[in-house]
């Protein structure tokens, strides 16, 4: 670790502490050479999988597009950021956790919808929707009696 003052790399870690969310180390540090201090933040590094689409195409693992995708079918619903981003962040943690080095799409849809599905059924079918490219109503109204016999099956446990 290069001094930020100076550019030596000789230096000691003076305090250590673990940031508020558990997800990094927060380090000070003093340069060796001209006694300057400055802080360094140790991250665990994210291997996320390469998405596989539909056409066979490959790209990186965005959780952007996971996250807009949810806020569309979220709209004027009764669900607040912090949820929104407690499901992107389980979503991403199963990617990372279960799939090795490649994901298809369809894998991560399918996690999206059972996410939306379990919090708000407004959500769920307009993510569906678009997810299912629905060709005409009948294919709609097929997917929204699925849900709702899935939801009365649901209530009565």
């Amino acid at each position: 670790m290069k001094c930020p003052l100076c550019g030596k790399a000789e230096n000691k870690v003076v305090d250590s502490r673990v940031c508020k969310d558990g997800s990094a180390i927060r380090r000070r540090r003093e340069c060796l050479d001209c006694e300057g201090r400055f802080t360094t933040y140790e991250f665990v590094e994210k291997v996320l999988p390469v998405v596989i689409k539909k056409d066979g195409r490959r790209e990186p693992f965005d959780r952007t597009k996971i996250q807009n995708g949810i806020k569309k079918a979220c709209e004027k619903r009764p669900i607040s950021i912090d949820t929104i981003e407690s499901i992107v962040e389980s979503i991403e943690q199963a990617c990372q956790n279960s799939y090795g080095k490649e994901i298809p799409s369809s894998v991560i849809g399918e996690k999206v919808m059972e996410e939306l599905q379990k919090l708000d059924g407004v959500a769920y079918v307009r993510f569906a929707s678009v997810y299912r490219e629905f060709r005409d109503v009948s294919e709609f109204l097929k997917e929204l009696k699925t849900f709702m016999s899935a939801n009365k099956a649901g209530n009565k446990q």
